[in-house]
């Protein structure tokens, strides 16, 4: 599916390559990315294969979850929205690492940046919703509206990376310490929410690795698809406090309705 102008690209990409290591300069960027060696169709082959392989781990992990956990679970409706959600940003992450274009580019940060909005209202909705149904619509309705405002401005007035990652890299702060606060503050009754601690902790070190950026190894392994990669136990690992959570508050339920 490559076009000529695409292909021609691509070919003049790597002849300016050669002419600047032959030079003995750095490896150049070209728009903001490293050059990838193609394969096949597969324009960054090692992040679109991780992007799928985490697409894979959450598609098993939502059977597994609905398979061990009951829809009268309290928090059910969440985490397979949250599931769906993440699926959906990882099947754009796919395509975007197999053909880098405009509506593709644009299709996987706002689909990312739903999952992480999204993973702020799970916390929200665990930590706060369980008791007060009324503060979470309203939670849920500012999330919604802010993800709007900022789709808006990146595709009506300017496509601006670096705000795209500001934001993003906030609310994952946020998100790091509010999914901690509660994970010590339930600790000494909740065994299993070292999991969820192990996951905020651990996703927030690999997001270092967009700092240490670098030639792709091979011309095909980079910082980034080795973000990815590191993503994949971490998914099978929520997705498995998301079980145990989920059937502790169906437990915790159960027990609360036989004691009235």
């Amino acid at each position: 599916g490559w076009t000529c102008r695409d292909d021609c690209k691509y070919e003049c990409m790597w002849l300016t390559v050669r002419l600047y290591v032959q030079g003995g300069h750095r490896v150049p960027q070209f728009h903001g990315k490293w050059p990838f060696s193609r394969f096949l169709f597969f324009q960054e082959p090692a992040s679109a294969f991780a992007s799928f392989l985490n697409g894979l781990a959450s598609f098993v992990m939502l059977l597994r979850y609905k398979a061990a956990v009951p829809p009268a679970s309290p928090m059910y409706p969440t985490c397979v929205a949250f599931a769906w959600v993440s699926l959906n940003a990882w099947f754009w992450s796919t395509v975007f690492h197999t053909r880098d274009t405009a509506v593709t580019e644009k299709l996987d940060y706002f689909c990312a940046s739903a999952v992480v909005l999204h993973s702020v209202y799970l916390c929200c909705v665990r930590t706060l919703g369980l008791q007060r149904p009324a503060l979470i619509s309203i939670f849920r309705a500012f999330l919604l509206l802010f993800l709007a405002c900022h789709i808006s401005y990146l595709t009506l007035v300017r496509f601006d990376y670096g705000y795209n990652m500001a934001v993003n890299a906030a609310i994952g702060l946020l998100n790091l310490a509010w999914w901690l606060r509660w994970c010590l503050r339930n600790r000494p009754r909740l065994p299993h929410v070292w999991k969820c601690a192990a996951v905020v902790l651990l996703l927030q070190a690999l997001a270092l690795l967009e700092l240490l950026d670098f030639p792709p190894l091979f011309w095909v392994l980079d910082a980034h698809a080795l973000w990815h990669i590191g993503t994949i136990p971490l998914n099978v690992l929520f997705y498995s406090f998301l079980v145990d959570d989920s059937l502790y508050l169906l437990k915790a339920n159960s027990d609360l309705f036989k004691a009235d």
